[in-house]
């Protein structure tokens, strides 16, 4: 296995082959379906200043940072999973939060995760694929692809 360090750079790395697609590139903040004030490629937080117009470099450090402490978030929950099934639960925390792969209560994908059952766990992914729009949850399309995406990479990482 690999060092810590290096394990994360590849989720991270992997992970973000996902997510810019999904997410596009916006460098003015605008409100994504849930309704979130979010910049770039997916960045929320108490930051996005609405109206701002953000450099390309901005960007970049908020989705390397952003994707980083998401994967770091799976790795700390479920340690030691392999690089594939890391990457492709930190995209999906970046996208969601951490509930996804942390919350034993609340997601099964995340009971399956601490119980080693991967291959269950990396099939619960197109389960998270509705948001809500205007109070009510709906499927959205983009997610539709995204879980699949995730899915994909996390099955590889157990077959």
């Amino acid at each position: 296995m690999a060092t810590s360090r290096k394990r994360i750079a590849v989720a991270v790395a992997l992970a973000t082959a996902i997510a810019v697609p999904a997410e596009g590139l916006r460098q003015y903040a605008y409100r994504d379906p849930p309704g979130i004030l979010t910049v770039c490629r997916g960045h929320t937080g108490p930051d996005v200043q609405r109206g701002r117009k953000y450099s390309l470099a901005e960007c970049d450090a908020f989705l390397t940072a952003d994707m980083r402490a998401a994967v770091e978030t799976v790795d700390r929950c479920v340690p030691g999973l392999p690089d594939p099934v890391l990457a492709a639960f930190g995209d999906a925390t970046f996208n969601l939060g951490q509930t996804i792969a942390c919350d034993v209560t609340h997601s099964t994908a995340a009971r399956l995760l601490l119980a080693g059952d991967l291959v269950g766990a990396c099939n619960q992914l197109p389960r998270w694929s509705r948001a809500r729009v205007a109070g009510i949850y709906v499927v959205l399309p983009g997610l539709v692809r995204r879980r699949a995406a995730e899915r994909a990479l996390c099955l590889e990482g157990v077959t």
